[in-house]
């Protein structure tokens, strides 16, 4: 959301009155929500402009929005509207996750938003989500972080009990977040020794090109752009925290040698092996 706080780039979440967000950015009102999901919680009424398309928001109702939408915010000084921002890294940790992150909610092929009535009044709402979470931050980053994606699946669940159930049986998109934990869990294993897209397409027995379809639209990456993603954080963790010499890492990760390990670190990192071990203290 243009100026992002520190706090959403550095774990992923973050809470704030709209109206805050609007003065920390100079009182723009215009903004993108990038690669972010956003629920904005209205307890009061508010009209919003998405894509060029204004909606009448009453008060009492979560709005989710998707990533990547432009979002002009029409009349929100003065009024309690919180906003939660949170990337799909940090939401995203279970087979359920990317289940509820890549439905209806948020990729909605009606409208740019899903509106939906969150459970309680405004009082409630306001003492147990946002004045517990703000609790939570003061205390410990830890369980704040673990407060947050309750909070959010909290939400999500409660705007599923408006989705029709023809959108959650016959959405397509459905299967790509089983195909591509599937996929993601095959990658754990066979990492060291499969760095092909061809081999994991055939262990799930659909094609290359479809398989890249499905990642896309879970992650927003093509499946090869994922393979080399964990093999570059695997090579990372290796360099850093093992003792072992680079040959021996380049050979426990399946490169055919040291020269190709140290071309693929240096590719996909910008720094050497070497640069990039730990000197001990």
């Amino acid at each position: 959301m243009y100026q992002i706080t520190n706090q959403l780039h550095k774990i992923g979440f973050s809470i704030n009155l709209i109206s805050d967000i609007i003065k920390r950015n100079n009182y723009e009102r215009q903004f993108n929500t990038r690669e972010y999901f956003c629920i904005f919680l209205t307890a009061q009424d508010l009209d919003l402009a998405v894509s060029n398309r204004i909606y009448k928001i009453t008060g009492g109702n979560a709005v989710f929005i998707g990533p990547q939408k432009d979002i002009e915010i029409i009349d929100a000084i003065g009024k309690d509207i919180y906003v939660i921002a949170f990337s799909a890294g940090f939401y995203d940790k279970s087979s359920k996750d990317s289940l509820f992150l890549n439905s209806q909610v948020f990729f909605n092929s009606d409208s740019e938003i899903f509106i939906a009535p969150y459970f309680g009044n405004n009082k409630y709402h306001q003492i147990i989500l946002v004045e517990r979470l703000l609790k939570f931050q003061s205390k410990d980053e830890s369980l704040y972080i673990s407060a947050a994606h309750n909070a959010i699946e909290g939400l999500i669940l409660d705007a599923y009990l408006h989705v029709e159930n023809h959108y959650i049986e016959k959405d397509e998109r459905m299967e790509y977040v089983s195909y591509v934990n599937r996929f993601r869990i095959l990658l754990q294993r066979d990492f060291k020794t499969a760095k092909k897209v061809s081999h994991y397409a055939e262990e799930l027995k659909i094609s290359v090109r479809r398989l890249t379809e499905m990642t896309e639209y879970v992650y927003g990456k093509s499946a090869k752009q994922l393979i080399i993603e964990k093999i570059k954080i695997e090579c990372e963790k290796a360099i850093k925290f093992s003792n072992h010499t680079m040959s021996e890492i380049a050979f426990d990760l399946g490169f055919n040698d040291e020269g190709n390990f140290s071309n693929f670190v240096k590719k996909h990192t910008g720094k050497k092996p070497s640069e990039m071990r730990e000197i001990p203290i």
